[in-house]
């Protein structure tokens, strides 16, 4: 019985990223037809878009009754995004710069954010109010992105800009952004259903298993995302991304399921690791981001180390 469960994560799995990626390629293309500029194609819509698994995944853990996997999937997709996502990138793309000021302010608004789902749930609940602060800290962002966003020019195009007389390959990548949100809706509760039910069977913390399992899954739409930007590049969307994408996970996400299904935490070990992998990763992304204004290979490898170490310690580290 427990292979079938696994086999419905796989498939469910491999169902999300194809989605994620369905949904990354068609707002890539409406942008470019649009012509919105490269900042905001980066920081808001990939965000919310290589998030939507992560969204999904939170709502449908919340009506299932078990946001705590939800609130793992969000601990674990923020280190890989600050980590594996940035160090991917780094090493192909040869180093990433963090030009002017807005963005290295934003590197330090990510390490921030990345900690917010921790510090509330100090007191051992995460209740619908906390849920609504973290709304609020989501709407701060985007109105601190918006204000800043007159100073980005860069047009994000290509030879479907303004080409309003050939509307077909706009409405067909419409079409295929919907197809890709339904397959995510899926395939998330496919993802629920699986990981409980092997987390009970192997009696595997719900929350381990949404810090590495789901959280990985869940995360290659970014990993892909990265990559895709580098060789068609623009390296520093991967910036954009992986910034608004931490953001939008540590409030956006378990906002939602704060507000659909409240839970208390009455044993803090299974997140003790996370907090503290978090932590570090936080420390040395800002840190890195701010020493010479870029994330050289040398620091890229140095945090994909931690992933591993992360990962290291999760399994093995009782």
């Amino acid at each position: 019985m427990p292979w079938l469960y696994i086999l419905i994560f796989i498939v469910s799995c491999f169902f999300l990223v194809r989605s994620g990626l369905w949904v990354v390629k068609a707002l890539i293309k409406i942008s470019q037809f649009l012509g919105w500029r490269e900042f905001m194609v980066s920081s808001v819509l990939m965000a919310f878009s290589t998030s939507l698994p992560e969204i999904f995944i939170g709502i449908s853990s919340a009506f299932s009754g078990t946001p705590k996997l939800s609130l793992g999937n969000i601990i674990g997709s923020n280190i890989i995004a600050l980590t594996l996502v940035i160090g991917i990138g780094a090493i192909l793309g040869k180093g990433i710069k963090f030009k002017g000021k807005i963005l290295q302010r934003a590197s330090i608004y990510a390490g921030i954010y990345a900690l917010l789902p921790l510090l509330l749930m100090l007191d051992g609940n995460v209740s619908r109010g906390d849920g609504i602060i973290l709304f609020f800290a989501l709407a701060f962002y985007f109105l601190q992105l918006l204000s800043e966003e007159e100073r980005f020019t860069k047009i994000f195009s290509n030879h479907f800009v303004n080409d309003w007389p050939h509307l077909k390959p706009l409405f067909k990548n419409i079409f295929l952004f919907f197809t890709g949100i339904a397959l995510l809706l899926i395939s998330a509760q496919g993802i629920v259903y699986s990981s409980s039910k092997i987390a009970y069977f192997f009696n595997f913390p719900l929350v381990i298993m949404g810090t590495i399992l789901v959280a990985f899954g869940t995360s290659l739409p970014e990993v892909a995302f990265g990559i895709r930007s580098i060789t068609m590049g623009h390296k520093e969307l991967i910036l954009g991304d992986v910034m608004g994408s931490v953001v939008i996970n540590s409030t956006l996400v378990l906002g939602l399921a704060a507000v659909i299904s409240p839970f208390k935490i009455d044993d803090f070990s299974p997140y003790l690791k996370g907090f503290i992998f978090t932590l570090a990763t936080c420390l040395f992304f800002i840190i890195f981001a701010r020493t010479d204004r870029k994330i050289t290979k040398r620091e890229s490898i140095f945090l994909i180390g931690i992933y591993i170490l992360f990962v290291f310690a999760e399994v093995f580290l009782k």
